[in-house]
């Protein structure tokens, strides 16, 4: 997708967080753009133009970052229960 508007971006991708929950990761491979574009366009540029879709979109990311180290052990585990499976 691209984007003629920054905005329009910033936009598109908070409500796409918030409709899907989705992490910053996978956001930002659904947009082709970088993490980094993504946490950018949701604290700076969101913030200025609608600063309540902003604040959705940051508690789903607060949410997700809470978890990660959740979803990390989950795949841990499923990495060597694989390997114990090839054996």
């Amino acid at each position: 997708m691209v984007y003629s508007d920054i905005e329009e971006r910033a936009d598109m991708l908070a409500r796409y967080i918030i409709e899907t929950g989705s992490t910053v990761r996978v956001a930002a491979k659904v947009f082709k753009v970088s993490k980094s574009t993504v946490h950018k366009d949701i604290s700076e540029r969101l913030e200025k133009s609608n600063p309540v879709l902003a604040g959705e979109a940051k508690k789903v990311l607060e949410h997700n970052k809470e978890e990660r180290h959740i979803r990390g052990g989950l795949a841990t585990k499923m990495k060597y229960e694989a390997r114990k499976e090839a054996v």
